[in-house]
């Protein structure tokens, strides 16, 4: 492909408003405006290259997004036609809204197996949840609170996704196979897929490994194609470019072949595969989404289905996040430039909100689709709009065709496309680097089985309490001689203080003679009020012991909180050396600031100075 133009390079690029404005700069300004509507700073420079790589990037996406979208309609537990009302939304919004070239919003597997959870097979609780789910996104975009995704660490995103790509893979076998009546939860899927392994249809297993071997070929051929160069002869070129072609529309080339079989057995009266059958067609019709719904003469409100949606409402929205901001910083990592969060949450929310107007179900960034985007070249978000109107185009005149398709081909699509998320060698990786991160990522690995929900949330409560016992239960470096020294490896809070005053106690008070301490204090950069207290009661400990406890290398905003205390016997230096002389009572050296000794103007200037002392 054509190297990428250098002004694209910074699409995303949207800098913050410190930088871009002046204090008394208007709010509505044009640099607020481009960065709240990035299109308007890649817009006035499109060209005719643009154009054509974007073009061909689209069309490559379009030609993914259709097999897959009706394919992750059955994970998702509705009508096939929900896939592709899902599919379009978001190439037109993100459009405006999106900092990533790369990024195409839609359909994806996990965000489809999420939703098969909290939905009941029921279109109508899949419509409500992408509203109220783009509702939540953008509240979080607009109250910039994107750094709540931070506390969901790297080994819980890799269990809940390892989980994901057995639950959704394991979950297309009875399609592959033509098997029915096989349960949706995860362990009866298992039992029952076994159970009834003798009444697999011959047709759908022959054409389904059929369809999983060609894809599998087709995609090794697309990874390991070889670049091209300048040299090349003019029928390489073109024979490359039909290979290239070919690989990269894969899906569409795989289903439409099947589909073509399975419409030829049709034809004779022999029916060898299950198909996807009659599927709504035209346009989806613009429409509120349904605050109730009315099954079996029976109406469930509003408040009924919040209820019945439960956990959802929080899981749905936040792994949405997760999945679209995972994969745009990934793909602005790799093509050098930089993406803004919080706008990506804007865009996020708003695709979902108004792809529920068009019966939408929740989307979220495709890794896939997203590296077929960024392999064909893709200069601008504008590429998503030819992805767009071809799946409109594909709902208003190819939806009779999808009649045709076997499941057994969907369920191929799907089972190659999940089978990357699959990460073996994470558990070999933290093993070696940090094994304590194998128990949040098995934790959440073994919970998302029996329920997504309780898997990422026991994950990410393992993680937070590794984190608050490091948090409790610092480092501490500790040097013994005639005088203690503890070096604190990280920052002093207030779970902290009692296991400090233990060790330090345990090593110079106890000690007999009880001997002097130094608490080295470079690597603390801030301390809470209840830290405060526990070194005063510290201090008054080493006082009725007739020993001293001396501070060195205090930070300023350290030293300004201890010296606001008011600790009495609080005694400080600037260096370890300095502190070891005064406690070895060697003449001509005192601390720079004592307790109530000390000058006043002194402690004034210490507590005042903007730079400290």
């Amino acid at each position: 492909m054509s190297p990428m133009p250098s002004s694209v390079k910074g699409l995303g690029q949207a800098r913050s408003p410190s930088l871009d404005m002046a204090p008394d700069t208007c709010c509505c300004s044009g640099a607020v405006l481009r960065r709240r509507l990035p299109v308007l700073a890649w817009l006035p420079n499109y060209s005719l290259q643009w154009l054509r790589l974007d073009f061909i990037a689209g069309l490559s996406v379009g030609l993914t997004v259709i097999p897959q979208g009706l394919a992750y309609a059955e994970v998702a537990g509705l009508p096939p036609q929900y896939g592709l009302y899902s599919a379009f939304m978001g190439c037109f919004v993100y459009f405006f809204l999106g900092t990533s070239r790369d990024v195409t919003l839609g359909p994806t597997a996990i965000m489809s197996l999420l939703v098969s959870f909290y939905t009941f097979r029921e279109p109508a609780y899949a419509v409500l949840l992408a509203f109220l789910s783009g509702c939540i996104q953008l509240a979080m975009g607009l109250l910039h609170l994107g750094f709540l995704l931070d506390f969901i660490s790297f080994p819980v995103i890799k269990g809940f996704t390892s989980a994901a790509s057995i639950t959704i893979g394991f979950g297309q076998i009875k399609n592959l196979l033509g098997l029915q009546n096989i349960p949706r939860q995860f362990f009866l899927q298992v039992y029952h897929t076994f159970l009834h392994i003798g009444e697999t249809r011959v047709g759908d297993a022959v054409l389904g490994l059929a369809c999983m071997a060609l894809l599998l070929v087709l995609k090794f051929m697309r990874e390991h194609m070889p670049p091209p160069h300048p040299e090349m002869p003019l029928g390489v070129k073109v024979s490359r470019g039909l290979v290239w072609t070919v690989t990269t529309a894969r899906n569409a080339l795989v289903v439409s072949f099947a589909a073509l079989i399975a419409y030829a057995f049709e034809v004779t009266g022999s029916h060898p595969f299950i198909l996807t059958g009659k599927i709504a067609e035209g346009l989806p019709p613009a429409r509120i989404p349904p605050f109730s719904v009315t099954t079996d003469n029976k109406t469930i409100s509003f408040s009924e289905m919040v209820q019945d949606m439960g956990a959802g409402l929080a899981v749905v929205p936040l792994m949405g996040l997760l999945e679209s901001i995972a994969v745009a910083k990934s793909f602005a990592s790799q093509n050098n430039y930089r993406i803004d969060a919080n706008q990506e949450l804007l865009a996020i929310g708003l695709t979902n909100v108004l792809g529920s107007l068009v019966s939408a179900y929740p989307v979220t960034g495709s890794f896939g689709r997203t590296a077929v985007n960024a392999q064909t070249g893709v200069c601008t978000p504008a590429g998503g709009l030819v992805t767009g109107i071809l799946v409109l185009l594909s709902l208003d005149y190819l939806t009779s065709l999808f009649y045709y398709i076997p499941k057994s081909a969907l369920a191929a699509v799907i089972i190659t496309a999940v089978a990357p998320i699959f990460d073996v060698k994470i558990f070999r990786r933290l093993w070696r680097v940090q094994r304590l991160d194998l128990l949040p990522l098995c934790v959440t690995f073994l919970l998302s089985f029996w329920e997504i929900q309780y898997g990422i949330l026991a994950g990410t409560l393992v993680s937070l309490l590794i984190l608050l016992h490091s948090v409790a239960r610092p480092k501490t470096q500790v040097s013994e001689g005639q005088i203690l020294v503890l070096q604190p490896a990280s920052g002093l809070h207030f779970p902290a203080i009692d296991a400090l005053r233990e060790a330090i106690t345990k090593r110079s008070l106890e000690a007999s003679p009880p001997r002097c301490a130094v608490l080295e204090c470079t690597h603390v950069s801030s301390i809470d009020y209840t830290v405060t207290v526990g070194l005063g009661e510290l201090l008054e400990d080493f006082q009725k012991k007739g020993v001293t406890l001396a501070f060195v290398g205090l930070q300023v905003p350290v030293l300004r909180t201890l010296l606001a205390a008011d600790l009495k016997g609080f005694q400080c230096f600037t260096t370890l050396e300095e502190a070891e002389k005064f406690l070895l009572q060697e003449p001509g050296t005192q601390p720079y600031n004592v307790h109530e000794d000390a000058t006043p103007d002194c402690r004034s200037s210490l507590l005042k100075s903007p730079s400290g002392p």
